[in-house]
């Protein structure tokens, strides 16, 4: 006997349909299965077996050869149980197939429950785009397959509950797979109102997220550098519905989704140790696994005392933070993840933290300083778009007391400059949007050349600074970026010369310092 049931690979975010054919012959009792299949594959045998007998059913005492369709597709992990189990009664003549064409995902447990499954997403995705329109999951992963619009979805809890299913005799009830509901705030930890004075490097955290801009803070221990940072997600725009989608395929292939949060609302911010690898940082091992970088993917990835990490996991960035994307080669072929994320640095001047500080003298020496700033290498500097040094807040900013003359003003909340920052990435979507494109830090010499223009005196000063400074084309171009993002704060159609000119205060003052 020989019975076919549809399944899922995933390679990265990349998933192919698999076939899986079980085949039932004369023979000494066995159980073989073959077409590339790993480790967590080849176990599949003891888990099927031991589930479909404590499922009630009575397994075949014949030569059982699965073989995962195509072969030349790499199968990894656990996912393949319940299509194997299916394949299996289905051959025995247990159960029968379903008419239409269907998906099976999950693990089984030994007494035939249907455990948690990562990467059910973007399968169920991939399922969709092949016109599969009916797909079985576990039912603790159904919220997140039904995220995918136009699924039926069927969840179910243990094996025999499916066999009964598929015979007719007590159908699961789908679910309606209509689509995610629109990714909605929740609260944040950090709010601007918290950062007293500071005023330069809250109008640089507001451009940096208004266009997605990369930003470096450097200052001395305890100026705000972290705090400023972990404020910048309470004032990035929501994301959209497509967006959320994304990250959460992301956290769906590292099985970090749970049943209550199918879905990403939020915008993700990581900040991993400085002591990570760079196959933690951008992706990678023998199965590549998405890094922090693309954990971070549409959102922030802060890495505090910049200088502390490895150089070469540092090195391993340029290329991403360029392309948005990171890919990983093995000889078992090649993974894509996605790495659009706003990256924000924090490092101090020098070893001790106090070099030009007003308070407290720095004592590190000349060549401590320059070994220690040289830990950066040109080419990762020219990638951010904003370099900022955050001083030290004076007592009469700080003070909590209630002399209003010596504290100021409350200081901004998040809420007012996210509407600013909402209304910025509403007008570069308007404009960017055929290109598809979200902001500004995403366009490329092209879209820089047809929106990135400024007015007669914008580009005197631009000929200035760039004779100066001695700016790359990538710097140029990134200049261009920054100050059409503070046009488009100001709701200014053409990039004027105040525009370009508080650019030029973001750009360092010696990248090869």
């Amino acid at each position: 006997m020989l019975a076919r049931v549809l399944t899922g690979a995933a390679a990265g975010l990349e998933c192919a349909v698999v076939e899986v054919e079980v085949d039932l012959a004369q023979g000494l009792p066995g159980f073989t299965v073959v077409g590339l299949a790993d480790a967590a594959v080849q176990e599949a045998r003891e888990r099927v077996r031991a589930a479909v007998r404590n499922s009630g059913f009575t397994f075949p005492l014949k030569r059982v050869t699965v073989n995962l369709a195509p072969a030349e597709v790499r199968k990894e992990g656990a996912g393949y149980d319940v299509p194997i189990a299916v394949g299996v009664l289905a051959a025995a003549g247990e159960v029968p197939l379903p008419a239409e064409a269907t998906m099976f995902l999950g693990e089984l447990s030994l007494d035939g429950a249907l455990r948690h499954t990562a990467g059910i997403l973007p399968r169920v995705a991939m399922a969709r785009a092949q016109r599969i329109e009916t797909v079985v999951v576990p039912a603790m992963d159904a919220p997140e397959a039904a995220l995918v619009e136009g699924m039926r979805v069927i969840p179910a809890r243990t094996l025999a509950e499916l066999a009964a299913h598929l015979a007719g005799a007590a159908p699961i009830a789908p679910l309606g797979g209509d689509g995610a509901p629109p990714a909605a705030d929740g609260p944040f930890p950090q709010d601007l109102a918290d950062v007293q004075g500071q005023e330069h490097a809250r109008r640089a955290l507001e451009v940096a997220a208004a266009g997605g801009h990369n930003l470096l803070l450097s200052g001395v221990p305890g100026a705000g550098k972290t705090l400023l940072a972990r404020c910048l997600p309470s004032i990035l725009p929501p994301p959209s519905l497509d967006e959320a989608l994304e990250v959460t395929q992301v956290y769906s292939i590292c099985g970090l989704l749970t049943p209550e949060s199918p879905l990403i609302r939020q915008r993700p911010f990581r900040a991993p140790h400085h002591t990570i690898s760079h196959a933690g940082l951008v992706g990678g091992g023998s199965s590549p696994r998405p890094g922090e970088l693309s954990l971070a993917h549409r959102g922030v990835l802060f890495l505090d005392e910049l200088p502390e990490f490895g150089q070469y996991t540092l090195e391993t960035l340029r290329q991403p933070l360029e392309s948005g994307v990171v890919t990983i080669a093995r000889a078992s072929g090649v993974v894509t993840f996605p790495a659009r994320v706003t990256l924000v640095a924090a490092m101090n001047p020098c070893p001790c933290g106090y070099l030009a500080d007003t308070v407290r003298a720095c004592v590190c020496s000349d060549h401590a300083v320059r070994r220690y700033r040289r830990r950066l290498s040109g080419p990762l500097l020219d990638r951010i778009d904003m370099h900022l040094e955050v001083h030290r807040v004076p007592y009469g900013k700080l003070s909590v007391g209630t002399d209003e003359d010596a504290a100021g003003p409350a200081p901004e909340c998040s809420a007012a400059v996210r509407a600013r920052v909402v209304a910025a990435r509403e007008r570069q979507r308007r404009r960017l949007g055929a290109c598809g494109l979200t902001c500004n830090a995403e366009m490329g010499p092209a879209e820089v050349r047809r929106f990135g223009r400024t007015d007669g005196a914008g580009e005197a000063l631009l000929r200035q600074a760039t004779a100066r400074l001695g700016l790359s084309a990538r710097s140029y171009h990134r200049l261009l970026k920054l100050a059409r993002t503070i046009a488009d704060l100001e709701g200014e159609a053409v990039t004027g010369v105040t525009h370009v000119a508080e650019a030029l205060q973001y750009r360092p003052r010696s990248i090869a310092e």
